[in-house]
């Protein structure tokens, strides 16, 4: 099992299983904020891309909440799993949804500023995190890009479950992963420095690349 030093590390480690789409114009790298955004802007200044965010947001079963029923994207993108969706009253889906479109929105707004709306039509578009769970996440974004027109969406992680890869594997057009231990603990136990990333850290990254 390898470690990583902190999120920049596990950048350059993913990056070196990237370098077939450095240069391309289509290509776009989306950090998954708010964990995804510090290794995505090591595999974008390595594939000379553009850095943008991808802001997702799950929307919970409210009696479960990590089970998602569905995803919220920008641009009003809404994708959801009617099998699970339909047994939620009305009601209650507005109110998660409320709660996460509000979530979205003041991200999307702190995020992105002045910078027009995320479009991704006819792009490739590199979803990055710092790490595959349960994948939920990353397959909302999967999802979500499609929506926004990508032509192709990869997954690009630095460690992830086994269980997750082959998830996101039926979903994602590629997924890359530097590890899939058998033994998959938590994303932060093969990180030294895994702490919280701020705000300021994600707008100060999309800031150095611009």
């Amino acid at each position: 099992m390898t470690t990583y030093r902190d999120r920049a590390e596990a950048g350059r480690d993913l990056a070196e299983r990237l370098t077939d789409l450095a240069g391309r114009p289509d290509v776009i790298v989306l950090g998954l904020v708010r964990g995804g955004v510090p290794v995505a802007r090591v595999i974008a200044d390595r594939l000379n891309a553009p850095l943008d965010v991808l802001v997702v947001r799950k929307l919970g079963v409210p009696w479960a909440p990590e089970v998602a029923y569905g995803a919220l994207g920008p641009g009003g993108v809404q994708v959801l799993n009617e099998a699970v969706a339909g047994r939620i009253s009305e009601n209650d889906r507005a109110q998660v949804r409320r709660r996460e479109q509000a979530e979205l929105d003041r991200r999307e707004q702190r995020y992105r500023g002045d910078r027009p709306p995320l479009d991704l039509t006819n792009r490739t578009a590199v979803v990055v995190d710092d790490g595959l769970a349960t994948g939920a996440t990353a397959r909302a974004a999967v999802q979500v890009a499609r929506h926004l027109g990508a032509a192709r969406v990869l997954v690009a992680v630095p460690v992830g479950s086994p269980q997750a890869y082959d998830m996101l594997a039926a979903t994602a057009d590629t997924v890359v992963s530097c590890q899939l231990p058998p033994d998959f603990a938590a994303v932060g136990a093969y990180y030294d420095d895994f702490h919280e990333v701020s705000d300021d850290e994600v707008t100060q990254a999309l800031t150095a690349i611009a």
